[in-house]
């Protein structure tokens, strides 16, 4: 079995958070980010050649429900000891609140993956999944990349058994 490997950036979501946890740093402090995602996707070419069918973004879903998620949005950790300020702010009409996990690179990257990997995987019937998110912070040379290590075991696996020698 080929594989082939396509990505798909998403770029432009003005987005505020912090991070609460980080009492150390300047990052506990609410700031923003022109944040940018890299989905790369892995799977069989379909009839068309393709890997994944990008203008399926906008008649799945994806599309609009990134714009939903990070532009011009204020998200924040579901156990931030803040939260009902930022709720009553919401509330108010100042900010457009998103309440998830985890904030920072790391968890948009994995809220990404899981999001689109879903859609994805079930449109396709399995044909396509997501291998990896990589997740930007616009402005800055810093990004944080989440590939479950469940679908390198299984791509690992299946070149180990294409390469057995009989």
């Amino acid at each position: 079995m080929i594989e082939y490997s396509s990505t798909k950036i998403f770029d432009g979501y003005s987005t505020a958070f912090r991070q609460w946890r980080a009492k150390h740093s300047h990052c506990q402090y609410i700031h923003g980010y022109a944040m940018k995602f890299k989905v790369t996707f892995i799977g069989n070419l379909d009839e068309l050649n393709w890997v994944c069918d990008f203008g399926s973004f906008k008649r799945n879903g994806i599309k609009e429900h990134m714009s939903y998620m990070f532009d011009h949005t204020t998200v924040v950790a579901k156990d931030d000891p803040n939260l009902m300020e930022f709720k009553k702010l919401s509330d108010k009409n100042l900010i457009q609140l998103r309440v998830v996990e985890g904030v920072g690179c790391e968890k948009f990257a994995t809220y990404v993956y899981n999001y689109i990997n879903s859609i994805i995987y079930k449109e396709t019937k399995g044909r396509v999944k997501v291998q990896t998110v990589e997740c930007f912070e616009g402005g800055t040379n810093n990004s944080a990349i989440y590939k479950p290590l469940r679908a390198f075991k299984t791509v690992n696996q299946r070149i180990l058994t294409n390469n057995k020698i009989n």
